[in-house]
């Protein structure tokens, strides 16, 4: 017990921790040198092509007689929830902060998430080598945020391994070994995965008793009985062992087949016994909400089974059954953003073959009738008619945008525009500040990341979490191609942009749709009145091409009955909607 350390690295998104992790494998030779390669733990092709971590992946090593259990975690502001989780799996963390970024806004919530777990928190400044490090403004920023003496800041490369050991040593004398409290089994399950031999695969940190191949166990949370099949531990793959100990971080194979029943949160006891159960976590709520529906109809069965299994690794992910007239059977999820959705989407095609028709993401609505009852609405198809309504309201977000002083004006031109509500403003030195802003969800969905990273050359950062709901004016917009309505583009809006909205998708449609035989019309409208339109024209054959002189009258001939052709044409003939398309409408200009 006195010789483990728990511990997990936290840090804004692309700040170094994977090649921090990667030192860390290398130096304590746990992974042999000739198998060493870059991001090491992360698992997924995605996370390598991206170069962002979207998984929290645990690690055990041993460094002069202790051994280290460390979890990598993602830093982007979808993923979160991955974040928390490790969080309560560990008593320290390293705080990785980038020499030449400085303190950003996701380093801050990270690090609020670990203040309320009462972990030891080890400033690291890493990237120290690069020509552009500024080391002592970087180093005053963690004082001033964390209170503690500059001596207890560490600087490291990750990239060379300068100041690696250091940082080990560290972790060593400062997080505490895991308390020796509890006697009897308690463990808990802080995610889990699908493997196609063994089923189940459940990662578990164990805060009481031992652990062993063929002990009788229960699920407090779902009440399920099972019996150990093999567990063992991290390094990074898996390593079979004959127990897991007290403060020991690992993994457990099980006789559980019903994939619901390995809940993320759950307790871990022997059965028979009265042991209470862990605090687990809080229930995530979903931000964004999109249907998926499989493209061809007789593979809803596997588009199911993938995402239950997709559930066991992405606890933060919500799914129900959904139906629809246009596009069949499927699924509404919900997501912690447009990231968080796009790299969903990309794993159900990658991992499962799926070909998926998405539809136009929308947010969690709050709705009031004037009969008196409340609904949510997370899709435009539920919108009843507006007779009914008496009022709507929409989720607002806390932001905090971390950025140098000479980009504040305009940064805060472009919130209002977004309607954002001013909180206050704090600075982290004379040069950089933080921005706090109230804004509806709506407006940070789709490009607001980026317009704001535009409009900072890059500096600014942006992190936000769910406050609270206020009253809006909504309508619900029909796009029509070739006048059939898109179930797939209906959209809620603001009344007083659902022009400017419907413009943009229909100049967008025209862009990306390729052309056919016949003229397509593009319209978008609201409640049966059309507000905005446009059309793409007729691929233009040339039907006179074989004709060589002659009379007149043959060419017009063919003309006439090319354009009867093409009126024909447009009366019955459908237009394909690729999925590129889709995905091009979500992004603003």
């Amino acid at each position: 017990m006195n010789n483990i350390r728990n511990f997990c690295i936290i840090a804004h998104i692309d700040h170094g921790k994977s090649t921090l992790a990667d030192r860390f494998l290398e130096v304590t030779k746990t992974v042999e040198a000739r198998k060493m390669k870059a991001q090491i733990l992360d698992q997924m092709d995605l996370e390598r092509e991206r170069g962002i971590t979207i998984k929290l992946q645990p690690a055990r090593m041993q460094w002069h007689g202790h051994e280290l259990n460390l979890i990598d975690t993602p830093g982007h502001v979808d993923f979160t929830y991955e974040v928390s989780r490790s969080l309560a799996a560990v008593e320290g963390a390293i705080l990785l902060v980038d020499a030449t970024q400085g303190i950003e806004a996701q380093t801050l919530a990270n690090l609020y998430l670990a203040l309320e777990q009462n972990l030891t928190i080890i400033p690291v400044i890493n990237k120290i080598d690069l020509p552009a490090a500024d080391v002592p403004t970087v180093t005053q920023e963690i004082v001033n945020l964390l209170g503690c003496k500059k001596e207890d800041i560490l600087s490291v490369s990750a990239k060379t391994g300068m100041g690696v050991e250091a940082v080990l040593q560290a972790i060593i004398e400062r997080v505490p070994s895991p308390k020796d409290t509890e006697r009897d089994l308690k463990a808990l399950v802080f995610d889990s995965t699908y493997d196609e031999y063994r089923g189940v695969v459940i990662y578990i940190r164990v805060f009481g008793g031992d652990l062993k191949k063929g002990d009788k166990v229960q699920f407090v949370a779902s009440g399920e009985n099972t019996e150990v099949l093999d567990l063992g531990y991290f390094q990074p793959n898996w390593v079979s062992a004959p127990l897991l100990h007290n403060g020991s971080i690992g993994y457990l194979v099980t006789s559980v087949k019903n994939l619901s029943k390995a809940q993320v949160g759950d307790t871990i006891i022997k059965q028979n016994t009265e042991t209470k159960a862990l605090p687990g976590y809080k229930e995530v709520k979903p931000m964004v909400y999109a249907g998926i529906f499989p493209a061809e109809g007789n593979e809803y069965q596997k588009l199911r089974d993938a995402i239950m299994k997709l559930k066991l690794s992405d606890s933060s992910l919500a799914y129900e059954p959904a139906s629809s007239q246009a596009l069949g059977f499927g699924f509404r999820c919900g997501f912690l953003g447009l990231l968080h959705l796009e790299i969903f989407q990309e794993r159900l095609k990658r991992e499962f073959n799926l070909d998926l028709i998405v539809t136009t993401p929308t947010v969690a609505y709050k709705l009031y009738l004037k009969n008196g009852e409340q609904k949510i609405l997370t899709t435009p198809s539920e919108m009843p008619d507006p007779t009914l309504i008496d009022y709507v309201e929409e989720p607002y977000v806390n932001i905090e945008i971390v950025t140098p002083k000479k980009y504040i004006g305009d940064l805060i031109a472009y919130v209002i525009e977004a309607k954002g509500q001013a909180k206050d403003t704090e600075y982290l030195d004379e040069n950089r500040v933080i921005l706090r802003y109230q804004i509806p969800l709506s407006s940070v969905l789709v490009d607001f990341y980026d317009k704001i990273k535009s409009i900072s050359s890059g500096y600014a950062s942006l992190n936000y979490d769910l406050t609270g709901y206020h009253e809006c004016d909504l309508v619900k917009m029909d796009i029509l191609v070739a006048e059939n309505p898109v179930e797939a583009l209906t959209s809620l809006v603001y009344r007083d942009q659902a022009h400017m909205v419907g413009k943009r998708i229909v100049n967008k449609l025209k862009d990306v749709l390729p052309k056919a035989q016949f003229a397509i019309k593009l319209q978008a409208a609201v409640g049966g009145k059309i507000i905005a339109g446009d059309k793409i024209s007729a691929m233009r054959k040339d039907v006179t091409a074989k004709l060589y002189g002659g009379d007149v009258t043959r060419k017009r001939k063919l003309l006439e009955k090319q354009k009867k052709g093409k009126k024909r044409m447009a009366s019955t003939g459908r237009v394909v909607i690729p999925q590129e398309a889709y995905l091009a409408i979500l992004k603003k200009d």
